[in-house]
Formats: C-alpha cells, sequence, structure tokens
C-alpha cells in the first residue's frame, strides 16, 4: 500500500480502509449512482477518462487487474505469463468456459483482435505496441508476445482501468464500437445521453473462483441493474446523497464533507486518502505553449500551494510536494523539486520574455464538473496574470473537454487528476505516446526507454529520477501536488470497496 502522511490517517475514522472486505450483501435492486458528468464515450480505448473506465470496467475485462495491494494478478488470464530469460516472450493463458455477453466462449482471437486494438488506439497501448514485434494465438486459449525489449510495466499496463486494455468479441470490434461485448458481471443494456447509462446483470457470468481482492477475485453481480447517472453540478450530488436519491455520488467538493457526516444514518461519507494528484497538461505540440521556455516561466509563475488550499480548505484533504510518488514508496525522488511551488512573478516574467513571449493569450482549458480543477485555475489564472502572462478561461462541461483536449489548436494547457498508482508508467498518460500534449522529445525517449528496459525494481527505483527530472526541464505537465477523495454512499448500499475507480460488483442494496 501507498504511504499515508501523518496526517492522513484521521481519515481512515470516515470510511473503510480502501478494499476491504464485506459479508455478502443482498441480492436484486437497481443501483442509483451519480458520476460527476456525461462519458463522451464508451469505449475504454478510446479515452482515458476515469469516468469511461468506471462505468465501462462492469461490461469489460482485462487480462490482468489489480489486487488490494496494487499487484497485477490474472483476470481473463488463466495465470501468471510465462516469460522468457531474456525478458522478450511473454506467453499467455486464456481462462477456458468464460462466456461472453454474446453466448459464446471467449477465445485467443478475441484477446490478440482485443489488444491489437488497444495498441492502435490507447495512449499506453501505443506506447506497448512500437515494441511489439508480434501477438499472435497459439492454439484456442494461448497468446505469445514478443517485444523488441523487455517491459517491466507491461503486466501492470495490461491492468489499468483507464484507457482499458479491454477483451472484446472480436467480431463486435469496430471504431466506433456500435455494440459492447464484453465478458464482465454487467452487460451493456441502454444509454440515454445526459440521462442515463443503464447496466444489467450478465447471468452467464465466468467468475473466478479465488475471494475477492482489491479488483480482483470473485466478482458477483447481485444488483439486477447499475443506472450510471450524469450530474455535473457537485452540490446537487450532495443534495442527492443526502436526501437519498443517488446510492452513491461520487467526487464531492471538500467543503461538504461536515454535511455529509451530520446526513444522519442514511448517507455514509467516504474519504480516500492519497487518492491521486491533480496536474496541469501543456500543449508541447503548438501554440504559445510550444516553446519550452515559456512553459519554464509558467512553471515559475505558479503557486501550487495556495492553488491546493483554494481548492480544498481542509488540510486533510491535499499535500503540498513536488515529489511525484509519496515518501517511503520505491520510486519517491526529490529530482527537480526545487521548480515546485515558486509562485515567483518577477522571475517568472523574466524567463518568459527571454523565452520570446510577446503578450499571446494562454488558452486555460477547465471544466466545472471538477469543482476543484476549476477553483485551481482560477487561482493559477491570477498568479499567470501577476507574472504578466494573458490567461484566458475556457469553462466547458466535462464531456466536452475530453473531446476537445484532442486538437491541439483549441487549448494552451488543461487540468485533470489522476489516481495514485505504484508504477509510473501508470500515470500521468503524458508518459505514454500519443496523449493529448502529445510530448515528443529524444530526452523523453531517453530516459524512460532505459526505465522501461530495466526490469530489476531497485534500479528501476534509481532511474525514476531522471525521468521526473526530465519532467521539470521539459515541462509537458506540471504536478500539483496530492489529494484526497470525498464521495457519499447510503447506507443501503452493502459491500462497496473505497477504490480509484468505483465499481459495483459485490455490491448490494438493504431491504
Amino acid at each position: 500500500m501507498l504511504h499515508l502522511p501523518r496526517r492522513h490517517l484521521v481519515t481512515l475514522l470516515l470510511a473503510a480502509l480502501p478494499f476491504a472486505t464485506f459479508a455478502s450483501p443482498p441480492k436484486g435492486g437497481a443501483a442509483n449512482l451519480a458520476m460527476i458528468g456525461e462519458p463522451q464515450s464508451l469505449d475504454p480505448m478510446a479515452s482515458t477518462a476515469d469516468l469511461v473506465g468506471t462505468i465501462m470496467q462492469h461490461v469489460y475485462e482485462t487480462l490482468y487487474t489489480f489486487d488490494s495491494k496494487w499487484n497485477a494478478i490474472p483476470m481473463l488470464a488463466d495465470g501468471m505469463p510465462r516469460v522468457s530469460a531474456d525478458g522478450l516472450v511473454y506467453s499467455i493463458n486464456i481462462r477456458k468456459g468464460v462466456k461472453l455477453h454474446s453466448g459464446r466462449e471467449l477465445d485467443a482471437q478475441d484477446v490478440v483482435a482485443s489488444l491489437k486494438r488497444w495498441m492502435d488506439m490507447a495512449p499506453r497501448g501505443k506506447s506497448i505496441g512500437r515494441d511489439t514485434v508480434s501477438l499472435e494465438a497459439k492454439g484456442s486459449h494461448s497468446i505469445e508476445w514478443r517485444f523488441k525489449a523487455p517491459s517491466a510495466s507491461l503486466l501492470a499496463q495490461l491492468a489499468l482501468p483507464s484507457g482499458m486494455a479491454v477483451i472484446m468479441a472480436k467480431e463486435s470490434i469496430a471504431t466506433p464500437l456500435a455494440s459492447f461485448v464484453g465478458t464482465g458481471p454487467y452487460r451493456f443494456k441502454e444509454r440515454r445521453p445526459d440521462q442515463f447509462v443503464i447496466l444489467s446483470r450478465f447471468d452467464a457470468y465466468s467468475a473466478r473462483t479465488e475471494p475477492s481482492n482489491g479488483y480482483g477475485g470473485k466478482r458477483e453481480a447481485l444488483l439486477d441493474e447499475l443506472r450510471f447517472t450524469p450530474v455535473p453540478n457537485a452540490n446537487t450530488r450532495v443534495e442527492g446523497a443526502l436526501s437519498g436519491q443517488f446510492h452513491f455520488a461520487d467526487q464531492l467538493p471538500a467543503e461538504a464533507l461536515s454535511r455529509v457526516e451530520k446526513g444522519g444514518a442514511g448517507v455514509v461519507p467516504i474519504l480516500t486518502p492519497s487518492y491521486g494528484f491533480p496536474y496541469l497538461v501543456l500543449n508541447t505540440k503548438e501554440g504559445v505553449m510550444a516553446n519550452q521556455g515559456v512553459r519554464q516561466a509558467i512553471q515559475i509563475a505558479i503557486g501550487q500551494g495556495e492553488m491546493l488550499t483554494a481548492a480544498y480548505g481542509d488540510k486533510r484533504f491535499f499535500t503540498v510536494e513536488g515529489n511525484h510518488f509519496p515518501q517511503g514508496t520505491p520510486f519517491y525522488s526529490t529530482a527537480g523539486t526545487d521548480q515546485y511551488n515558486k509562485q515567483d512573478a518577477k522571475r517568472a516574467k523574466e524567463m518568459a520574455e527571454k523565452a520570446g513571449y510577446k503578450g499571446e493569450p494562454i488558452r486555460l482549458l477547465t471544466s466545472r464538473n471538477f469543482e476543484f480543477h476549476h477553483t485551481m485555475m482560477q487561482v493559477m489564472a491570477e498568479q499567470l496574470r501577476a507574472a504578466g502572462f494573458k490567461p484566458e478561461m475556457q469553462v466547458v462541461d466535462w464531456a466536452t473537454l475530453v473531446q476537445r483536449r484532442g486538437d491541439s489548436k483549441v487549448w494552451d494547457i488543461y487540468m485533470t487528476h489522476s489516481g495514485q498508482f505504484p508504477e509510473p508508467m501508470l500515470s500521468p498518460p503524458q508518459l505514454g505516446d500519443g496523449a493529448p500534449g502529445w510530448w515528443d522529445t529524444p530526452a523523453k525517449a531517453k530516459v524512460l526507454g532505459e526505465f522501461n528496459r530495466q526490469s530489476d525494481p531497485a534500479k528501476r527505483a534509481q532511474l525514476w529520477g531522471a525521468v521526473q527530472q526530465t519532467v521539470y526541464t521539459e515541462v509537458p505537465y506540471i504536478n500539483v501536488g496530492k489529494f484526497s477523495s470525498l464521495s457519499a454512499r447510503s447506507s443501503r448500499l452493502q459491500g462497496y470497496t473505497p477504490s480509484t475507480w468505483p465499481f459495483f460488483w459485490n455490491t448490494g442494496l438493504a431491504k
């Protein structure tokens, strides 16, 4: 587990520990789940948005998933892969008897076709694809994957529920997807844009037999239906949770904690410590941010501490630190952090002028679906003005932001956030290939190449410092800090396990 700063330990009194175990809840009923907005896609390969992964992880499954300690464990794979001595060949057996939602049995051809699509479409998949020599079926339930160089992060990449390497029926593969045929405990039923996405129980689901463990082990669809409802307004999510309209409400604002705590026996606050980190993505492809010197000046102009304080207020919700990984974890490094939280307007202005900045507008793309994004971006805009920049706020709904960030001509900086994971290559997507921001330099290729080819954990940990230093030097994204997440559930929703991507298998409604 990740190290929790001492000031966060008190928050564990507010919620079950991540991946805690529960007695089996009752079966039946439909859960109304308030999400932060409308998913711009239901194709989990086409988007790295957490909302897409949260919903579609119930429909699709992956070869591997994460246990309660963030170790990669088998899901659709029959076991861990057999790896050649040189680390270049992975042989993976597929579980037999697994039913697709179409009724037929999953086979190796489905797996190969799905993974090839992932390597064509998803930013992390493209990174894996670049080092792939071949991927082919070996019989009905085995695949062989050959690489140019060892890939220390492969299993973690295959397990991640964001930009997912999902396995789908080969005959359903299309771009865009017209049908959603997976193997998960729930199957796609209906989508009405801006109203709901409904998933229904898949009665022929082929569950693993191991005890539930994190995202892994036995998954059981206890609920008849999952209704994912887009509720962009954070206060509406809070009110709906308090009134009992929603059985689960995701991503509530920090200031709602006291209201939820006092909401009575019908609502339970869920505060997940060290949940993740907000970060700013800079457009390195074109426009004013394509100038590395200007990006460096932006980095010196901003004060992350002031941004986090404005967004959260309560210090239980955030940590101001420039290291990408918490102290006490293998990838902790202070490399480059002398450039963090400077808020030096005078120096930033000098750096920008030297780099050739001439007062061009800097388009800041953000959304109020995540209120903390919007608040931090407002504070940052003032910090930039103080340093002589001309920021222009573009506030849109989250689905529009996710769509717009794919067009390099319409934005300069956007804000997002990621979960805090133990494997660096899982997040942010900018460490892969092709993600919005389009960071692609010789320095990146060198440090990440050395990092990803090293299989020895201790040596990888040492090499991460060079990657972090390169991020601070080239500024493709800016780490803001670390934050805890607040959600809420109805006391009737039993068996829910607090997690980065909320899941609702093994979860039921009390009568």
